[in-house]
């Protein structure tokens, strides 16, 4: 022990010692060893496993070991151990345990700066070393614990290893390959620059440097993920990478808005390079992937010329947009999805003209987003596809509406999705009864050519009602509201001139498939009931498919409620029904003067 001597200190043999000083000095010493002895015999221990081999208990107890450690202050001898050559596989596994005891001994004010300096020392390295999603995941959690001044404390200790997290899981060193990529292509670029003639060398430099650029836009452009535009966002090596190779092609001379409206020419060619067919099919990605980065992301998007109208630029993003929708990868569609926001959000509603319907991308995206609504297994992609719907279908205007409505009711071939066109239906002959001059696209002549595509069973009255019920229930409520709004003297939707056909084509078949139904899935649960009491597993036919071997009481829930499904058509149907004879009885009472 090393003492050291001031003035205000008192004279060494002046100095009283505690009776038991010794026995003291030797138990704590003893603690000590004790806390870093069991820290080492685990590790000694996994020391002689593999990787896949360390046990739930390790951790547990490396974890307990080093949490002593931290709390008794043994952190020289810690220091040591993490930073042995020799553990490292067992810090990278089991060491994002002792940062949280780590970064809550930094936050204590009362430790001593020596102290704070090697805690300091043990997270720095900590962070270096551990597993990054483990160390990420403990990292969140200790931003979430602290309360009242140590908030802001926690915040400012913890933001920059959660800024490095990304560079961290680099697994693959992608996210350094583009950057040496950049820095081995710059000289290149500059030879070109600098290279005034038009030799046959140069220009082959260009036709290569104009290839590599296309083929970093596909891959890793077109799928890679990027961080949010922010301050912390500037640092994304992505969108470094991006910038870069956007620069390039202007400096080559191919500045960017050129070649994004060249897409959609049946031949590109700048100037000495053309592509064959199969490359013309890649070359679409990677235009697409551009279109992405200067709309969305905003990079080089000052060079954008200034006059370019929203309905301009809809219409060659539109082309980019289909790209997009066509591919089945997570990020890709949603890039497509953002893409279409973004130019969509420019424009106003109804303004957008029905002409634009005859350019192919303007029905394909729509298709496209209803295949993502249908079959795409990511939720927030299904809801975010079914949002992008909605907002196209209120820029276009009231004949662009009509014609896609009726695009969409003969080509999606889903229950919901007609479903929810109809109600769009039903908005649009809302708004066009509310104005004092009608919308021809949703009433008269118009509407009821486009209510025989609405108000039908497909196959009549063998449709499968369950697997058909959005759609019916949609129509019914349609039908009622038509009842309900024009009355039979005025017919300005029409609807009274056809009634006849829509009760044979709709009205009648659906009472009759309501009763085969019903019988079939009464009988249904009565097998179900019976094989309930034998305790026998058997199969259910549910919406045209067979379910086998479900326990009975499931089967049962399953039956109910189709049951319940079928009752509920069969109430909205009444309810038309009798409005229709209200409202004909009326009308007839009114003609002949009875009241």
């Amino acid at each position: 022990m090393e003492w050291r001597a001031s003035e205000s200190s008192p004279p060494i043999d002046k100095l009283v010692l505690h009776p038991n000083f010794c026995e003291i000095l030797a138990s704590k010493l003893g603690e000590i060893r004790m806390a870093v002895e069991e820290l080492q015999s685990i590790i000694k221990r996994c020391q002689i496993l593999e990787e896949q081999d360390f046990k739930e208990e390790d951790f547990g107890l490396f974890q307990l070991a080093g949490q002593r450690c931290i709390e008794e202050g043994h952190t020289d001898q810690l220091l040591e151990i993490i930073q042995n050559e020799k553990n490292k596989v067992i810090i990278k596994n089991m060491g994002w345990n002792l940062v949280g005891p780590v970064v809550r001994c930094l936050l204590c004010k009362d430790k001593e700066d020596s102290k704070r300096k090697v805690y300091f020392l043990i997270f720095d390295l900590l962070v270096k070393l551990c597993n990054p999603k483990e160390l990420l995941l403990g990292l969140l959690e200790l931003i979430e614990e602290p309360s009242g001044k140590q908030i802001s404390q926690s915040i400012l200790l913890l933001l920059q290893p959660l800024q490095t997290e990304q560079i961290q899981m680099d697994d693959y060193g992608l996210c350094q390959c583009c950057k040496a990529l950049i820095e081995f292509t710059k000289p290149f670029v500059e030879e070109v620059i600098d290279n005034k003639e038009n030799s046959l060398e140069n220009e082959k430099l260009k036709d290569e440097l104009l290839k590599f650029c296309f083929k970093s836009l596909k891959c890793p452009l077109l799928t890679a993920q990027f961080l949010e535009q922010s301050e912390e966002g500037g640092n994304d090596p992505f969108r470094y990478f991006a910038s870069e190779i956007i620069g390039f092609l202007s400096a080559i001379g191919h500045p960017f808005p050129k070649m994004i409206f060249n897409h959609g020419r049946k031949k590109r060619t700048w100037n000495y390079l053309e592509f064959e067919e199969e490359e013309d099919k890649q070359l679409a990605d990677s235009m697409a992937s551009l279109a992405y980065l200067v709309f969305v992301q905003g990079i080089h998007i000052d060079q954008l010329p200034m006059v370019l109208s929203p309905l301009y630029l809809l219409q060659f993003n539109m082309g980019h947009i289909e790209v997009f929708l066509q591919r089945t990868e997570e990020s890709v569609i949603s890039k497509g999805l953002e893409l279409l926001e973004n130019s969509l959000l420019r424009i106003e509603d109804n303004s957008l003209l029905y002409q634009y319907l005859e350019i192919k991308s303007f029905l394909t995206v729509p298709q496209g987003l209803v295949k993502v609504m249908t079959l795409c297994p990511i939720e927030t992609l299904r809801k975010k596809s079914l949002a992008m719907l909605q907002l196209y279908i209120n820029k276009l205007d009231s004949q662009g509406k009509y014609t896609l409505f009726r695009c969409l009711l003969n080509t999606s071939n889903h229950s919901g999705v007609e479903a929810f066109i109809i109600q769009n239906i039903k908005n649009q002959i809302d708004m066009s009864l509310k104005r004092t001059r009608n919308n021809k696209w949703f009433t008269g002549p118009q509407l009821i050519s486009l209510l025989d595509l609405v108000l039908f069973l497909p196959e009549g009255a063998e449709t499968d009602l369950l697997q058909n019920s959005d759609r019916i229930m949609a129509s019914l409520n349609l039908l009622r509201y038509l009842v309900i709004k024009d009355n039979e003297n005025d017919n300005q939707t029409g609807l009274w001139t056809e009634l006849g056909n829509i009760e044979n084509n709709f009205l009648k078949p659906l009472h009759i498939g309501l009763n085969m139904s019903k019988a079939h899935y009464e009988a249904e649960i009565k097998n179900s009931q019976e094989a309930q009491k034998s305790k026998d597993l058997c199969s259910i036919t549910v919406g045209g498919e067979e379910i086998p071997n479900m326990p009975p009481e499931m089967q049962l829930k399953v039956l109910h409620s189709a049951l319940f499904t079928f009752d509920l058509i069969e109430s909205v149907l009444a309810r038309v029904e009798e409005l229709i004879e209200i409202k004909t009885k009326s009308t007839s009472e009114e003609n002949t003067g009875i009241k």
